[in-house]
């Protein structure tokens, strides 16, 4: 469920008309919904309650802007980062250095460095040798890095090829056979609190099945950790739930994933942590677009819009699927591919899509993008980084403004030799 919704025959978020905010912020622009957030979040905590010990914490890439996590860090939920940029965002917001989870492959020295002297609750370690640098960065300052392991269960999640991060082959996590060896070395290290395991095999998961496959092989991982002595207190099950981009589409529910979960964790004795990110933001936020030509086609029209590639990547980068859809919808339709301007094939949101009708000037919509939408946004072409709204009830706000090209260009320097 969204707040996105036609009022007097104009989409709204809530009560906004959305043309009120190109009119005032001009377009593109990213909406995002209060309501729908606090939904989805309390939808999610709902979903866990058969659970009794365990931590949410919202994957700050799917949506890092200031005002979206200190609106999630009001519902009760940490975060989970992949970048000092990320750790210091979350900090920024109001969420507790305690509720942070550092995950990621490529976490650098200075970035270990930087978690531990923020007090982060918990890293979870992607490689041995990572462990070992933790554990010696710590040392020195004289404390014991809170940590898990994070294991690759070798579970193919059946999700998009580029969001896949369980299979052996993904360069995600510790094989889950070598794991115990990993963490009796690890262990012993004094400069590192070692207290369980992580895993996450991928995202937009449209079905239960891969998740309890994984969720298994990590609980006889668990059971094998205590059998050689090995004290373990914490788990981390990730995060990859699904939502529907298109109309009708089927995913498992936080409720019926919450009574796997409790179901599969029966007896394990320890806080499980979670990291929802999609499923809290997707559907809470749309990117508003404006048409400026509608262009003949040789098979269908051609509807170019103001928004592009770099301002929403995901079409480009997973043939994802976002629903187009009028501000004022007439109630005719045509067939029609919907592109945007930059100088790039790839630069298509639909193709052979049955829509609402729109000409030049109409207002749209791209559906469900409060995900990986703004925080993958570039300036290729040259192009103005895209604004943030937000809204709540009849009230809105700009929380990210427009960075104009001119601001990016006064970054840039010529050295003298060249002039």
């Amino acid at each position: 469920m969204d707040h996105f919704s036609l009022i007097g025959g104009a989409m709204h978020a809530e009560d906004v008309p959305l043309a009120r905010i190109a009119e005032q912020v001009g377009t593109p622009v990213y909406v995002y919904s209060t309501a729908t957030f606090r939904r989805h979040a309390q939808v999610f905590r709902d979903g866990l309650a058969p659970v009794a010990r365990k931590h949410l914490a919202f994957a700050v890439k799917a949506n890092p802007n200031l005002a979206v996590l200190r609106l999630l860090a009001n519902e009760g939920f940490g975060a989970d980062v992949v970048s000092g940029g990320e750790m210091a965002r979350a900090l920024a917001a109001g969420m507790a250095a305690k509720d942070i989870v550092f995950s990621g492959v490529g976490k650098s020295r200075d970035e270990l460095a930087q978690g531990l002297d923020a007090g982060i609750g918990q890293f979870n370690l992607e490689l041995e040798e990572e462990g070992v640098v933790l554990a010696g960065i710590a040392a020195a300052r004289g404390l014991r890095a809170p940590a898990t392991i994070r294991v690759n269960p070798d579970v193919d999640a059946g999700t998009h090829e580029k969001i896949s991060t369980g299979r052996a082959e993904n360069k995600f996590g510790l094989p889950i056979d070598e794991a115990p060896a990993i963490f009796d070395r690890l262990a012993g290290l004094p400069g590192l609190d070692l207290r369980g395991v992580a895993v996450h095999i991928g995202s937009q998961l449209s079905s239960l099945d891969p998740l309890e496959r994984a969720f298994t092989r990590v609980g006889a991982l668990v059971a094998e950790l205590r059998a050689r002595g090995h004290r373990i207190t914490h788990v981390d099950l990730g995060g990859g739930l699904g939502v529907p981009y298109r109309t009708g589409d089927q995913f498992p529910s936080p409720g019926a994933f919450g009574a796997m979960v409790a179901r599969v964790t029966q007896g394990w004795d320890v806080e499980l942590m979670f990291e929802p990110g999609r499923v809290i933001a997707a559907n809470a936020g749309v990117l508003l677009t404006r048409v400026l030509w509608v262009k003949p086609g040789v098979t269908h029209p051609w509807v170019i819009v103001d928004a592009a590639m770099n301002d929403l990547a995901r079409v480009a980068l997973y043939d994802a699927y976002h629903d187009v859809a009028a501000v004022r919808p007439t109630g005719a339709t045509f067939v029609a591919n919907v592109a945007g301007p930059v100088c790039e094939s790839s630069d298509v949101f639909a193709k052979g899509r049955e829509m609402d009708a729109v000409a030049s000037g109409d207002l749209l919509v791209l559906r469900s993008a409060g995900a990986y939408g703004a925080t993958m946004a570039s300036t290729y072409n040259s192009r103005p980084l895209v604004p943030e709204v937000l809204v709540s009830g009849d009230r809105f706000e700009v929380v990210a403004q427009r960075i104009l090209a001119e601001t990016i260009m006064a970054e840039e320097h010529v050295p003298d030799w060249l002039k």
